[in-house]
């Protein structure tokens, strides 16, 4: 709704100007029957000090609807408010003067006092300046409508920023599932790239080996697929998927890996990111065990904090250099983990690459707990 067209008087604001100026009638009128300055009053007097000042005030009532349209046509014309005023004081000073001599002449028809011989030259008001009172009433009706407009486009002003505001927090929504996808995406090719070389370098030595891989990775791609719209997933699916990975490096590594998951059961249905795990499964393999002459050993738990979820993989290996422990943003995979953990979470979560006390490396995610929302 345009500014414009909530300045036009609804029916309850025009039914309420009815009465304002109703009540105003019957106060008006019920003071001046009252009035110890007309003795003997007699009925007729009455009635007619009652007829003028319904009268009156009946001017007036249908006076405000004009007053309220030129008040808001002025303040939206586009001219200086030096000129508005000047206009709307101009309009006044005619307004008070044709209902002061309209008034006039009511009086004395109305009114049973003595008349004079002949009526009073037409806008001789002016001249004795009698339509003061009427121009007070202007004022009035003038400040009213100005208060009202200035109401109602401060208002529109408000529902306006409310609604840009609006369409920016969706226009930034849909920004940061865009650039997650874009992650994601960037993930999933490169996972497979690291999962299929790792399938090549045992063709030759161990084609059932092979076979057996190609058979888990299937199985991984399809679930994987499957969630390729989902953001978050519970606990329990992420350790579902990490499970099935670590399935393929078994084959691989051919007896030589050890994994460990401990993860509490009542922390399966908080909700992490989608292959959050696999990046620092990966890591852990290729620069911990595969670094290694004996067997590895990699170790994934889950613990709640607080209002946080600890999430760590250790893997026995030589330890993270200086450099990496100090800025773990090297590779495709800890990079994409990075990035999407600050735009889910922002400031809330917590990502770091650790030497283990007993050697290898820890690498731990902090991220708000919660979980999903009951349908």
């Amino acid at each position: 709704m345009q500014a414009d067209d909530r300045l036009r008087l609804r029916p309850s604001e025009m039914l309420g100007v009815l009465v304002f100026w109703a009540f105003l009638a019957a106060l008006t009128a019920t003071g001046r029957i009252l009035d110890p300055r007309i003795p003997n009053m007699s009925s007729a007097v009455s009635a007619a000090l009652i007829s003028l000042a319904f009268i009156e005030y009946a001017i007036w009532a249908s006076l405000t609807l004009p007053i309220v349209w030129i008040t808001g046509r002025m303040s939206g014309s586009g001219l200086s408010r030096s000129m508005q005023i000047t206009a709307l004081v101009v309009i006044g000073v005619i307004i008070a003067v044709l209902v002061d001599t309209v008034l006039g002449r009511i009086r004395m028809h109305l009114l049973p006092f003595p008349r004079p011989r002949a009526a009073p030259p037409l806008f001789s008001n002016i001249i004795r300046f009698e339509f003061l009172d009427d121009l007070m009433v202007y004022f009035a009706v003038l400040g009213a409508a100005l208060a009202r407009n200035y109401f109602i486009r401060d208002q529109a002003r408000a529902d306006e920023t409310r609604r840009l505001q609006a369409e920016t927090a969706q226009l930034q929504a849909q920004l940061a599932e865009a650039q997650l996808n874009v992650l994601r995406t960037q993930l999933n090719p490169h996972f497979l790239f690291n999962t299929l070389h790792a399938i090549s370098s045992l063709v030759e030595r161990d084609p059932r080996g092979v076979r057996r891989m190609i058979a888990r990775l299937s199985e991984l791609l399809r679930h994987t697929l499957e969630q390729t719209a989902e953001q978050e997933i519970t606990l329990d699916r992420e350790l579902e998927l990490l499970r099935r990975y670590f399935e393929i490096m078994e084959i691989r590594f051919q007896g030589r890996l050890q994994i460990t998951i401990d993860v509490p059961a009542e922390l399966g249905g908080a909700l992490v990111p989608n292959l959050i795990m696999q990046p620092l499964a990966e890591n852990a393999l290729k620069h911990g065990v595969s670094a290694m002459e004996t067997p590895g050993r990699i170790c994934v738990t889950a613990q709640r904090s607080g209002d946080s979820l600890l999430l760590q993989v250790q893997d026995n290996g030589p330890g993270p250099s200086a450099a990496s422990a100090s800025s773990p943003e090297h590779g495709v995979g800890l990079r994409n983990t990075l990035a999407r953990l600050r735009q889910l979470y922002g400031s809330r979560q917590q990502f770091a690459l650790r030497r283990a006390p007993d050697g290898g490396t820890i690498a731990e995610i902090r991220l708000p707990f919660h979980v999903a929302a009951p349908r």
